[in-house]
Formats: C-alpha cells, structure tokens, sequence
C-alpha cells in the first residue's frame, strides 16, 4: 500500500515538477510565475496535436515546449517589456489559454464542436537493476520517460543557478536588477530569456498529463496544478531540491485522495479533492515570513531611467 502511494505520488508529481522548476527560473529573474498554469494548458495542447499530427512523441513533446514558450512571449511582451504587474498579466495569461485552447480544439478539429484527439502513451522505462529490487523496484524504479527528466533536470538546474556564471546573473537580476546592470548585464534581456525558459519547460508539465497520464486533451485539464506548482516553488525557497520535494508532498496528497475515492471511505468526494491544495495552504501558513521573495520580483526595470 505504502509502496503503490509512493509510485503514485511521483507520478502525479511530475507535471507539478516541471511546472515548477520552470518558474523557479521566471521568479529567481525577478518576474512573477503566475502563468504557469496557462503555460501548462497550451503544452497539453500543443503534445497532443503535435503527436496527433506529427507522428510520435518526440514532435509532441517539441511541440508543448514551443506552446508554452509562445504563451511566455505574450507575458514577456507584456509584463517585461510594457512593465504592466505581474500578477494581472499572469492571471490573464491564464484565461487566455484556458480560451484559445479550447477554440483550437474545436475550430481545427471538431468543427465547432468538442472533439476527441487520442495519443498513444510513452512506455515506462525501468532503471537496470534497481527495477529488480523484490516489491521497491517495480513501483519506485519503472517510471515513464518524462519522470526520469524531471527528476534527473533537478541537478543541472541546480549547477546553473549556483555554480554558472549565466545562473549567477540570472539570480542577480533577480535580487537587484540596477546593480547587475551596472556590472554589464541586461537586465531586460535576462528576465525576457528566464520567462521564455519558463514558458517551455512548464510545457513540458502538460506534455506529461497528455503523453504519460491521459492520451488525450481536455479543456482546462490542467485543474490549478499550475497553481500548486507556484506554492512548491515557494515551499521550496525558489530551489529546485526543496522545490521538488514540494512537489512530491502535493503529488501524495492527491494520490491519498484517490485511494481514499477507491476504497470508498464515507467521506465526501469533495472535500478528498480539496486535499492537495489544503495541504498547500497549511505548509505555506507555517513558512509564514521565513519564505523570503527574490528582492526585486515583479518590479519593472527600465533601462532608459537609469
């Protein structure tokens, strides 16, 4: 039982992973991440029709990459280039997904009505003699392709923000963009670059609901993971380690709500669905103030004021 909720939670956790390390990178440039969810949605968009259309899960998983880099562009034409707020701009990032998806769905492939495009799953792939292991192996060490990325991108990701030069200028702009400036950086050119990184590894998180949960797109089925993946950013002190982790808490959560939905406990269906995000709320009430913002998010640098 113990084994088959640990399995489940990291899979249920890898889009909120890839989501999150996304916006690890928008926020530690100082540019609020509250399009995730949206970017999420046009990756689930684009992995379906891509692997619909372009033959195989590779052209799928190009093609949420690019999705949710092309919802990004709009954030950064927005909020970093115009300096409109973050928040509003993310907020209608998010409608706007929620919107165009489901009118491209409908006008390109179902003719003004909901249609159906179904993709053929990625395969789990088990990890030379740790999937062996009697009982822990097949649940923890056979997971689909994208889990392993997800799980493997932590440490580049990890390297790049503390140990490269690009990483380190990345955090800076962050913290206080007119001093990066000073030292030779664009602070512009940074955060535009940081949101487009975001943009498409976030897509990625919804190339896993389609290509490795469901085989197919629905409207809104991203249901606030996007969200989640912001609170697991924060849990996780804007870390991809601590971020992950985060993560894989909320992924339990959801997967005891499931178990609980399937043994049948006399419990209402819809406050087991409230678990994951209750979960969230609670640990982000006891971070309080020791969860430190980037100095310098959502503010607008304009490098003609300086």
């Amino acid at each position: 039982m113990l084994l088959d909720l640990m399995s489940a939670a990291i899979r249920i956790a890898t889009p909120l992973m890839f989501a999150a390390l996304g916006g690890i990178l928008s926020e530690r440039a100082g540019v609020f991440a509250v399009g995730l969810e949206g970017m999420m949605l046009c990756g689930a968009f684009g992995a379906t029709v891509g692997s619909a259309l372009g033959g195989g899960a590779l052209a799928g998983i190009a093609a949420s990459m690019l999705c949710g880099a092309l919802l990004a562009g709009v954030v950064v034409l927005v909020a970093v280039r115009a300096g409109a707020d973050n928040m509003v701009t993310g907020l209608a990032a998010n409608i706007l997904a929620l919107g165009l998806t489901s009118f491209l769905l409908r006008a390109l492939f179902g003719h003004g009505a909901a249609a159906a495009l179904h993709v053929a799953l990625l395969p789990a792939i088990a990890l030379p003699g740790l999937a062996a292991i009697p009982r822990i192996g097949p649940a923890l060490f056979v997971q689909p392709p994208l889990t392993w990325a997800a799980l493997v991108a932590v440490v580049p990701l990890t390297l790049f923000l503390t140990r490269t030069a690009p990483g380190l200028t990345l955090r800076a702009v962050g913290e206080n963009p007119l001093a990066a400036y000073g030292a030779g950086a664009d602070p512009g050119r940074v955060r535009a670059l940081s949101v487009l990184a975001c943009g498409a590894v976030a897509g990625l998180g919804g190339a896993v609901l389609c290509l490795q949960q469901v085989g197919t797109f629905t409207d809104g089925m991203t249901f606030g993971r996007g969200y989640l993946a912001l609170a697991a950013i924060i849990v996780g002190r804007w870390m991809p380690y601590g971020t992950v982790l985060a993560c894989l808490v909320f992924g339990a959560a959801e997967a005891l709500d499931l178990r609980v939905q399937i043994i049948g406990l006399p419990i209402s269906s819809y406050y087991v669905q409230m678990l994951p995000y209750v979960v969230a709320l609670l640990v982000l009430v006891a971070l309080g103030r020791a969860a430190r913002l980037p100095a310098a998010i959502g503010t607008h640098f304009d490098r003609d004021a300086t």
